[in-house]
């Protein structure tokens, strides 16, 4: 038999790594799944289940993101009679585009406390402008 030993990645032993990733141009559903899987460390050797190991993450030009669809709409009750609303995606994304990619990731991330902690790693901003400049967030592109 070989001397294997299976990894598990502990919490001290990761150090934090800052990403900046710009949405400019890029498809919502394609740009939320990126998130997911790198908050979640699936594309990190050293991936283990509920261990914290992902990066902080900054998103940019949140306001030029595509929608992936164009028909979905979201819907919400005021709570009064007959108070239902609705919003296309392309509407809600001329006003609240930061909200639009939030929740889109945190639809994909676990559904207890692991995911609710790893959510709080995803900053997204409007404009070009973030104001992490002091932990010099490396591009996402740089990176892999």
């Amino acid at each position: 038999m070989s001397n294997l030993k299976t990894y598990h990645a502990k919490k001290q032993d990761v150090e934090s790594k800052w990403l900046l990733v710009s949405a400019e141009g890029k498809s919502l559903g394609r740009l939320s799944t990126l998130l997911a899987s790198k908050l979640l460390g699936k594309d990190n050797p050293r991936y283990t289940p509920g261990v914290d190991i992902a990066p902080w993450i900054v998103v940019i030009n949140s306001d030029k993101v595509k929608p992936s669809r164009d028909d979905k709409n979201f819907y919400w009750h005021t709570g009064y009679p007959g108070g239902i609303k609705s919003e296309t995606v392309g509407q809600r994304l001329e006003t609240k585009s930061d909200e639009v990619i939030l929740k889109a990731v945190e639809r994909m991330l676990p559904k207890n406390s692991h995911g609710r902690k790893l959510l709080t790693k995803l900053r997204v901003f409007k404009g070009s402008e973030h104001t992490h400049a002091a932990q010099q967030p490396k591009d996402i592109n740089e990176e892999s």
